[in-house]
């Protein structure tokens, strides 16, 4: 009946045990902390972070304990959350996703898009990191910064980088995630443009990877803008760009400020360094044009691929919706960083427990004016009540098939950006 969620069930309780047996890696004071038999010990607390929802914390334990009238006290779970290093949410979180992801592949290629997106957490002034003043004589507000690299095909997150929020670097990011990654199939990584960057291009092509990245528009003041480009609304065209840090007259070369950070070209080096890729315009809609640099050849992936692989990115986007409101990245249980942090990584690794046994679950087409797929906001509350009730589980699968949603095509909203804060610790559900 859930044979294949079972399994995948008792990958992640293999890891949990692993950690436990070794749990003084993961702990601030080895040979001091969870030494003594305790109702909370790590591996308990470990399943807790996993098991939580964006209720209040003494509602989150109630429901892990079933009510037992000797239940741990919120006290008591913050006490033994103060020992466990956010480290140790971040291994399992890797070490869960390498042993249970049967990756997909498009045309033989992974597909990796990366993005960041802010995480509101407690109002604190005096978290120097992440409280952020934009305004003078405002209140502020604080946050960290989410850095994610998700697999599209497969549909899981493969890595992450958390930042404070005064410290966002988003292309650093990206730049660490590819350069540990131990990804050794082709692979091409898709990015937004807050990703236009030369140093991020060579870090790419230097893994044997390859890339989608959306850049400025030619009128701006990005990197197209100073390229040798055709006069015409769409094209691609091959360029080949001479990198050097000293000021030279000739346009084929291109001069790279102090403030310009190029790891294969430091300031003060006077040599050059050449870097080829091609530039890709096409139009979206009757007056909007997007321009993509890629180093993917024109003849295995012509324009229309390009493109076709660029607007496959939205599968990030949805993914941090579902993370934030379905899985619970809004509702924390902590205002100090590093817990709030051991949270995220628990929530990513819950992400992918349930996306995992989500899309092994077969939707049958039937003979309908619509092709269906899964709820996946239904499937993360099936999925997250069968991972914590090991008494008389769900019939996983057969639940996730019956709740299902049209794929209705080339519908079109404006994209609605609004200022979000933190959900309150007093306005939680009962």
């Amino acid at each position: 009946m859930n044979e294949f969620a079972d399994s995948i069930k008792k990958k992640l309780d293999t890891v949990l045990t692993e950690m436990h047996e070794y749990s003084w890696l993961f702990v601030k004071k080895p040979g001091k902390d969870f030494i003594r038999k305790r109702k909370l010990d790590f591996k308990e607390m470990i399943n807790i972070f996993l098991s939580m929802g964006g209720n209040s914390l003494k509602y989150e334990l109630m429901e892990y304990f079933s009510y037992d009238a000797e239940t741990a006290t919120s006290s008591a779970f913050v006490q033994q959350r103060e020992k466990i290093l956010p480290e140790a949410l971040e291994y399992l979180f890797h070490s869960f996703t390498s042993s249970s992801v049967n990756p997909k592949y498009y045309k033989g290629f992974r597909i990796l898009a990366i993005d960041g997106s802010d995480v509101n957490i407690a109002y604190d002034p005096k978290d120097a990191e992440n409280h952020i003043v934009k305004v003078e004589n405002t209140k502020g507000y604080n946050i960290l910064h989410l850095n994610a690299m998700y697999d599209l095909c497969s549909r899981v997150y493969v890595d992450s980088i958390v930042q404070p929020g005064r410290k966002e670097n988003e292309v650093q990011a990206l730049i660490d995630m590819v350069d540990r990654s131990d990804i050794k199939e082709q692979t091409i990584v898709i990015a937004d443009r807050g990703y236009e960057s030369y140093n991020v291009f060579e870090h790419i092509a230097k893994k044997g990877w390859y890339y989608v990245i959306r850049v400025k528009d030619i009128k701006s003041t990005g990197i197209t803008s100073g390229l040798s480009l055709p006069n015409q609304k769409e094209f691609d065209v091959e360029q080949s760009v001479l990198l050097t840090r000293k000021h030279r007259t000739s346009k084929k070369y291109r001069f790279m400020a102090a403030k310009q950070n190029f790891d294969y070209l430091p300031v003060g080096d006077k040599g050059i360094y050449p870097i080829n890729f091609r530039v890709v315009r096409f139009a979206i809609s009757e007056n909007n044009y997007e321009v993509i640099i890629t180093n993917l050849t024109e003849d295995k992936f012509p324009a229309d691929k390009i493109k076709e692989i660029y607007h496959m990115r939205w599968g990030i986007e949805t993914s941090f919706r579902e993370l934030k409101y379905a899985i619970g990245l809004t509702s924390f249980h902590s205002k100090k960083a590093t817990y709030i942090i051991q949270e995220i990584f628990a929530r990513l690794t819950m992400y992918n427990f349930c996306e995992i046994i989500t899309t092994h679950v077969v939707i049958q087409q039937k003979d309908r004016k619509y092709s269906y797929q899964v709820n996946f906001t239904i499937a993360i509350l099936i999925c997250m009540h069968y991972f914590r009730n090991d008494v008389s589980p769900p019939d996983v699968e057969a639940l996730i098939q019956k709740n299902i949603l049209p794929i209705r095509n080339g519908r079109k909203d404006t994209r609605k950006v609004r200022a979000k804060s933190a959900v309150s610790f007093i306005y939680r559900v009962a």
